[in-house]
C-alpha cells in the first residue's frame, strides 16, 4: 500500500493567519485542532479553560510546545514550569508530561517521532 502525502489541514494556503486565532476557547473543556498527523510528526492547536488539563503521559517523541495566549502549567518528569505567550518548551520523549491551564490558555503542540 502506498502511503498517501499528508498535507497542513485546517488552515488557509498562502494566507498570513494569526496561529491563536485558529481555535477557540470554550468553558470546562480543552479545545484541539489538528493541523498535521503523520507517522513523523503532529501538529495540533490546543485552547484550555483554566483548570482544565491533560493528565500526565509519555509520549514516543519530543514534543514541542509554544505558548500562543494566556498562561499554561507544564510538568515534565515531576517538574513545574509556567509558560506565557511566546515561550516554548520541549517535553522530551518517553519522559512523563502534563499540560494545565493555570489561566486560559492556547498553545501550537509539534510532536517529531
Amino acid at each position: 500500500m502506498e502511503d498517501k502525502k499528508v498535507m497542513i489541514k485546517n488552515m488557509k494556503m498562502a494566507e498570513v493567519e494569526v496561529m491563536k486565532d485558529l481555535v477557540n476557547y470554550m468553558d470546562q473543556q480543552v479545545v484541539s485542532k489538528t493541523l498535521v498527523q503523520n507517522k513523523s510528526v503532529s501538529m495540533t492547536l490546543f485552547a484550555f479553560d483554566k483548570g482544565e488539563e491533560i493528565s500526565s503521559h509519555e509520549s514516543s517523541g519530543d514534543a514541542f510546545v509554544q505558548c500562543l495566549d494566556g498562561v499554561g502549567e507544564i510538568t515534565i518528569d515531576d517538574q513545574t514550569y509556567l509558560l506565557t505567550e511566546g515561550q516554548s518548551i520541549v517535553m522530551p520523549a518517553k519522559h512523563p508530561h502534563a499540560v494545565f491551564g493555570k489561566e486560559r490558555f492556547k498553545m501550537l503542540l509539534v510532536v517529531i517521532f
